[in-house]
């Protein structure tokens, strides 16, 4: 893929950037090495002041680079926004929480003195830089949940973005330059995916935390892995969304239609399998799909739009083949299943049934607004087609019978398990899944340890 703006509404190619060259590349990772010496040393309280700044700064950007995000990718320039709050939201909560965060343990004075030391405390102290391989679908948002616990705990940032989001890419190191942060404290490298590899090598490259798909992610891992660096990977999810019978079904089809199509249905933790007891299926069925034909698909840049279109052209093609596969094995379409008419990459919100395990859409994710229906005769069978995944990233279940909530809670493998709401993510809840969802968690006081060396400092008398 091309370093470049082409905006998916149109297909109109806007602006290109050519890959930076080894001389670039060196010159970005001679200056992260160098900072990380100077800065790991710095006060939580300066650490603060500058991210504190930046979030002030991206306050006051938010109309502009909301629309770069939407011009790049296609979100609804209304999520975009939404988006931009989100980031700075992040950035304040932990320039006032890192340093508890990351204040030393100490442990129990019976354990200190069966050691034979007269004082042990454990301290979480910075690795070094840092590699982010980040994706489009949330490009400031996956981002600043890497650099804000990042950057308070002492690491410098090196940004491998999506080819398709440079504009946004480059902004965000100017965000934190203008914020104040010394240059290499987190740099964009506008590189190809064949370059990340030599990247990763690098001795002064310390760790690497991916977004992305499940390939991207095997291969950073194998890379790091022969290097032996810690990783960090989220790749994605299929995420269960039940509804039993003692549901709200009028709000549970409401927030159903949400889960499913925000940010165009281009999100990880996005609703897609919709496993409801047999109960109250039809009744659901009936107001999910009303739900999902009143959506407005058009501009992204219109306050009006619920859904834009896909961020690629490909994206929507193997959005399309997916669908197309279900058909071919006896699908049903209770709405959508095609592409509107014009130009740009959209395509119809759609709901499909009678989805068996032999369709691809049933153990591939889908990337766009495509619900896939499911009837379950039983809470163990809500369970059993919950789990009939690759993915385990979160999950979503409706339900007002705390023996079924303690049920799902202890059953379903995920990483997060959302009772009667939406997932979303928040700078105080760790996220990440299990399977092939990946490992290693953002957000909280877990996600800034991740890249932290977990130091025992034992004293003798």
């Amino acid at each position: 893929m091309p370093i470049a703006t082409v905006n998916p509404a149109n297909g109109e190619t806007i602006k290109t950037y050519e890959a930076m060259g080894e001389q670039e590349i060196e010159r970005r990772l001679q200056l992260a090495a160098a900072t990380f010496r100077t800065y790991r040393s710095s006060r939580f309280t300066d650490r603060g002041r500058l991210l504190l700044h930046a979030a002030t700064l991206l306050d006051e950007d938010r109309e502009d680079i909301a629309r770069t995000m939407t011009t790049e990718m296609g979100k609804p320039v209304k999520q975009a926004r939404a988006e931009a709050a989100k980031c700075a939201k992040a950035m304040r909560w932990y320039a006032e929480h890192a340093e508890n965060l990351l204040a030393d343990e100490v442990p129990a004075d019976a354990d200190v003195r069966d050691s034979g030391a007269s004082r042990v405390r454990v301290r979480y102290r910075p690795l070094g830089p840092v590699l982010a391989v980040m994706p489009w679908n949330f490009p400031l948002w996956q981002v600043m949940r890497f650099a804000a616990p990042a950057l308070m705990a002492g690491n410098v940032g090196l940004l491998k973005h999506a080819s398709n989001v440079p504009q946004t890419a480059l902004y965000l190191e100017d965000l934190f330059h203008r914020a104040g942060f010394t240059p290499g404290c987190f740099q964009t490298l506008l590189i190809g995916a064949g370059a990340v590899e030599d990247v990763l090598r690098d001795e002064r490259v310390r760790a690497a935390t991916l977004t992305g798909s499940e390939p991207a992610g095997r291969a950073v891992a194998s890379v790091a892995g022969d290097m032996v660096k810690k990783t960090v990977l989220e790749l994605g999810g299929s995420d269960p969304y039940v509804v039993m019978p003692s549901a709200d079904l009028d709000r549970a089809a409401q927030v159903a239609v949400t889960a499913r199509v925000q940010n165009n249905g281009q999100s990880c933790i996005a609703a897609k399998r919709f496993i409801v007891h047999t109960e109250v299926y039809d009744a659901f069925a009936e107001r999910f799909v009303a739900g999902m034909r009143a959506l407005t698909v058009g501009d992204p840049m219109a306050e009006a739009t619920d859904v834009g279109p896909l961020s690629t052209e490909q994206g929507r093609a193997d959005l399309e083949e997916l669908v197309d596969d279900a058909r071919r094995g006896g699908a049903g379409v209770l709405c959508g299943g095609h592409r509107p008419e014009g130009p740009g990459w959209y395509y119809l919100p759609t709901v499909l049934t009678g989805v068996t395990r032999e369709m691809r859409i049933h153990r591939e994710e889908a990337f766009g607004p495509v619900a896939t229906l499911y009837r379950a005769a039983d809470l163990d069978e809500a369970v059993l087609i919950a789990n009939d995944t690759p993915f385990g990233l979160s999950s979503n279940v409706w339900t007002r019978d705390n023996a079924e909530i303690n049920r799902f809670v202890r059953d379903l493998e995920a990483g997060s398990v959302y009772v009667n709401g939406m997932t979303a993510s928040h700078p105080a809840f760790p996220f990440g899944g299990v399977k092939r969802s990946g490992y290693g968690r953002e957000l909280s006081g877990h996600g800034i340890r991740e890249f932290c060396n977990i130091t025992t400092v034992w004293q003798g008398a």
